[in-house]
């Protein structure tokens, strides 16, 4: 699954509405909708965060289907690099 089909899977499941959510996350509907549709990038970080807390989801597996690092991981990138290759020398995937 892409960034946008996960969260609209998941707003589906829930019964939320795109003008709800977006209401929520003080977007646009249109904007949102071109997201889940996958005609826009992922949104900033702030709104991954932010969609992830409405629908109850794990704010790194949405960071995964947005192909980026979390924040967090962002700030100190050398030991993500190191605790990565640690853990393909040692055959973990």
């Amino acid at each position: 699954m892409s960034f946008g089909s996960v969260i609209r899977a998941k707003r589906l499941e829930l019964g939320i509405g795109l003008n709800e959510i977006a209401e929520r996350m003080e977007i646009s509907p249109a904007y949102w909708s071109r997201i889940e549709r996958e005609y826009e990038k992922p949104p900033s970080d702030a709104l991954i965060e932010k969609v992830a807390a409405i629908l109850g989801l794990v704010i790194d597996d949405l960071f995964v289907e947005a192909n980026r690092l979390p924040p967090d991981m962002k700030r100190d990138i050398p030991r993500v690099i190191l605790a990565y290759r640690r853990m393909r020398a040692f055959g973990v995937r």
